[in-house]
């Protein structure tokens, strides 16, 4: 099939499960009604996918409060009861965060209960994200190991045990976010790519890494402001991601000021193409999505484009979300139609 859809990975989060429209919501209920909860919101994103006619869909982190932090909270050697305040990618903005202060070790499966309900409810391929290693270490405070590097390739070796359970769990693809790379771009050719690597390490199942410049929230827009008319720091970190074994780059081109001849330096890479502006609350039409498509066909044969959304939906509105995802399916159908 030609432009298959996805999504980043997050989907806005049921009024009744936490607060809407907010990063970092709290749960509204606890104990075995939390957990059931996250169960009926999972099969509910896998759903309303379905329904947009989203062919790889994912779990919409319906059981994730964060999408580092929902990892984290099985890791032990993690303290959440002193958090520090911390500055993440590079001070964008603070937050208060964990503490690592003791070897880490995953305490259990991680994501084995809502990764296996959105596998016993869809037959479509069933894509999981996790946090990348680099990602993770800009997300939590070091009282341990007194080395990023470090401490970064001993969370990709715990990623790597979750994300084979996932594989086996049914799981078609896992994707490693990290937001983090079009941050630190000297690091990430010196031990970004080898850390994530590490933590995609014997997968079998497709692999992919979504890199962006964040959700659509303030800190994210303002700081945008500062990074002019052309947004190039991927040229500096694309060549290596293409000779990295990972199978899939993630990247956004609707309403974006990353220069689209940049996807011509991932030449051995599935490119999952975002189309869906998770910054703005206007709601794309097929004849956009189209649009976007044909103009990234100018530097990816169309045969390894997957149109997406630029980042993950968790803080957006529900009903704009699923409009979006409506779009973003009507829009592949009418490229397919076209383009074929």
């Amino acid at each position: 099939m030609l432009f298959p859809t996805t999504i980043a990975g997050s989907l806005p989060k049921p009024e009744w499960l936490a607060e809407p429209n907010t990063l970092w919501a709290p749960w509204k209920l606890q104990g075995a009604e939390l957990t059931n909860a996250k169960r009926d919101a999972t099969l509910l994103a896998v759903k309303i996918q379905e329904d947009a006619g989203i062919d790889i869909v994912t779990e919409g982190e319906q059981a994730r409060q964060h999408f580092v932090h929902g990892f984290l909270e099985r890791v032990e050697g993690i303290d959440f009861a002193h958090k520090v305040e911390m500055g993440i990618r590079n001070d964008r903005y603070k937050a208060m965060v964990p503490q690592v202060v003791a070897p880490l070790k995953l305490k259990s499966r991680v994501h084995a209960d809502e990764a296996r309900a959105a596998r016993g409810h869809t037959t479509r391929k069933l894509k999981f994200t996790m946090p990348g290693p680099m990602t993770i270490i800009d997300t939590i405070a070091d009282n341990f190991y007194g080395d990023r590097v470090k401490m970064a390739f001993a969370f990709a070796d715990l990623l790597n045990e979750e994300a084979k359970a996932l594989q086996a769990d049914g799981v078609d693809m896992i994707q490693f976010d990290e937001p983090a790379f079009n941050v630190y771009m000297s690091e990430v050719n010196e031990w970004g790519i080898e850390a994530l690597t590490r933590a995609a390490k014997g997968l079998t199942c497709q692999t992919a890494v979504h890199i962006c410049y964040g959700y659509g929230i303030k800190a994210n827009t303002d700081w945008k402001e500062t990074l002019g008319t052309e947004w190039r720091q991927y040229e500096q970190i694309f060549p290596a991601i293409d000779a990295s074994p990972i199978q899939q780059v993630a990247i956004e081109c609707r309403n974006s000021h990353v220069p689209l001849e940049l996807l011509g330096l991932l030449k051995n890479k599935v490119v999952q193409a975002g189309v869906i502006d998770v910054a703005s609350d206007t709601v794309e039409t097929p004849e956009d999505v189209v649009k976007v498509i044909e103009a990234v066909m100018k530097f990816v044969p169309k045969e390894r484009i997957t149109a997406t959304t630029n980042c993950g939906m968790a803080p957006m509105r529900r009903d704009i979300a699923e409009a979006k995802l409506r779009a973003l399916g009507a829009g592949a159908k009418l490229a397919r139609e076209k383009l074929a």
